[in-house]
């Protein structure tokens, strides 16, 4: 194995911040498939890494306050995974909801919306679902849009209140907003006029 090649991938990986998520394909522009693996499972054995799924590796993180590393982030590994496969995903239901920080409840599974095909992942106690989904409320909109889109979609229309928006907001940057109303003009109408109040400080 070419180990100028793992130091190239050492020196990106210890540059990303812990809790980092890489698959192989973060690292195409180092080397072949086969190499990359190697190294991988090098940098895993050197404690540089470490094995989520088959596949998906995070930069540990360690608590001082705890005094030990933390759980990876879920919604972390299911970006890494989108970005491997080029899918387009947004966290649905109440997955949507815990992101956003308008539920509390934590749940072992975590779900999304995608346009690629249905999957599921498990490790531990934590189980991904990816759903398919191609419509106008996922495919070629950000992250971001997706986020509150399906959020509000979980909170229904009727749980919407003057706190919610003024919580979301104070959330969103203003290069947010401006995107969101821009993507979201194709929603269902109640949804665009709750986003316009979002991103102009209007009330419910």
């Amino acid at each position: 194995m070419n180990s100028g090649f793992t130091q190239r991938m050492r020196e990106r990986i210890l540059a990303a911040p812990d809790g980092s998520v890489f698959t192989a394909s973060d690292f195409a522009d180092i080397a072949d498939t086969a190499t990359i693996r190697q190294s991988l499972n090098r940098l895993v054995q050197e404690k540089v890494l470490r094995r989520i799924l088959r596949g998906v590796f995070e930069k540990p993180r360690f608590s001082r306050l705890l005094g030990e590393y933390v759980a990876v982030d879920p919604d972390t590994v299911a970006q890494a995974l989108a970005r491997c496969y080029h899918w387009t995903i947004a966290p649905g239901g109440n997955t949507a909801l815990n992101l956003l920080g308008l539920s509390e409840q934590v749940a072992s599974s975590w779900d999304y919306i995608s346009d690629g095909p249905y999957k599921t992942y498990e490790w531990g106690k934590t189980k991904l679902e990816f759903r398919h989904r191609t419509n106008k409320e996922i495919t070629g909109l950000s992250y971001i849009s997706s986020l509150v889109i399906q959020g509000l979609k979980a909170l229904g229309k009727e749980r919407v209140t003057p706190d919610t928006i003024r919580y979301l907001s104070g959330k969103l940057s203003e290069d947010e907003k401006n995107t969101l109303l821009r993507e979201s003009y194709e929603s269902t109408d109640w949804i665009v006029d709750v986003i316009r109040k979002i991103c102009t400080g209007g009330t419910a």
